[in-house]
């Protein structure tokens, strides 16, 4: 259970980092640092549930498949702020 945990709580904090991250080198107004950072960890999740789905071990990190859940964190990203982008 703390391999579980460890994976769980190490995928949250890379995805906020990415996210505000994101919200950091983009700008903007302060509201839109939620919107990354949910985006982050919805694609971060989605990546990792991919990457084991299919089994990519590229940069496997105990039970946590980190590089499709940080391509998965980056392209929800880049699709939130597209979203954003065109919304006006």
């Amino acid at each position: 259970m703390t391999h579980l945990a460890s994976g769980l709580v190490l995928g949250f904090l890379l995805a906020t980092a990415y996210g505000a991250g994101f919200h950091f080198l983009l700008g903007g107004p302060a509201r839109r640092i939620l919107l990354y950072v949910l985006a982050a960890w919805l694609g971060f999740a989605i990546g990792h549930l991919l990457g084991s789905w299919l089994n990519i071990n590229l940069f496997k990190l105990g039970a946590l498949h980190l590089f499709s859940a940080s391509l998965g964190a980056w392209i929800a990203l880049l699709a939130s702020w597209w979203f954003v982008a065109n919304e006006t």
